[in-house]
């Protein structure tokens, strides 16, 4: 009997190139909806090839996310943790943008690959001298999921083309039953859902937008949070003012 050979990469295929066709993919579509399939497709090779000299789905996956990684800036660890933040996540939160379904896959998996630890251990580092103490990783981690949470929800509503501005549409007309003559109603219609609902620029620019606002929010609480001593969760419960 002959012993079975293993099925040949494709002449010029390498590891790196298949994940760099995986990362543009997911620029297209979503880092969830395209399957080994779909991505043999676009390198000239059969599935099985995929599975047997780069991995399966998952570590794809992991693969791309570390690639997109390579290009999250690190703000300069002397600025106080306001700035620090505000620079990474408004450099992160459009890097993200660009890759739909990286945003859901950090909620998933937190920062576990290489690319990511230098800026989740000078980002800890900037809270603890900040004050935050033993609440320095919970204060991290609503830093980080907060703009990710939202760009994952239009990440997924992005999922199927121009699904987005359809579920908008509909859920303006919707709101626009429901609420008829509800004082603000009009506002938030025309404030909040009309620019999702239009599509294209105008609702790339909404979420930017939101997204920012997010971000500053999210700072905002934790200052005053931290301004105020730190009172209640989270960490280990509410903390006692002191005895005089």
């Amino acid at each position: 009997m002959t012993e079975a050979v293993a099925e040949p990469f494709h002449v010029g295929l390498t590891p790196d190139a298949v994940i760099d066709a995986a990362v543009e993919l997911t620029r297209e579509s979503h880092l969830f909806s395209w399957s080994i399939r779909d991505l043999a497709k676009r390198v000239g090779v059969n599935p099985s090839t995929i599975y047997y000299h780069v991995g399966g789905k998952d570590l794809l996956c992991r693969r791309v996310m570390e690639r997109i990684a390579t290009d999250l800036m690190i703000p300069d660890p002397s600025l106080g943790w306001q700035d620090w933040f505000r620079e990474l996540l408004c450099t992160m939160g459009p890097l993200a943008m660009q890759y739909p379904g990286a945003a859901k896959w950090m909620l998933m998996h937190g920062p576990t690959i290489a690319a990511v630890m230098p800026a989740f251990a000078t980002g800890l580092g900037v809270l603890e001298r900040a004050g935050f103490g033993e609440d320095a990783s919970v204060a991290y981690a609503l830093l980080i999921n907060n703009p990710m949470l939202t760009i994952a929800l239009g990440d997924d509503r992005l999922q199927h083309d121009e699904d987005g501005p359809r579920d908008h549409a509909a859920m303006m007309q919707d709101f626009a039953r429901i609420a008829a003559n509800q004082p603000g109603a009009d506002v938030f219609m025309n404030s909040l859902m009309r620019p999702y609902a239009e599509g294209g620029e105008t609702a790339a620019q909404a979420r930017l937008g939101y997204l920012r606002f997010c971000i500053e929010i999210t700072i905002t609480g934790l200052t005053t949070w931290l301004d105020s001593g730190r009172p209640g969760p989270p960490g280990t419960g509410a903390r006692k003012e002191p005895t005089p």
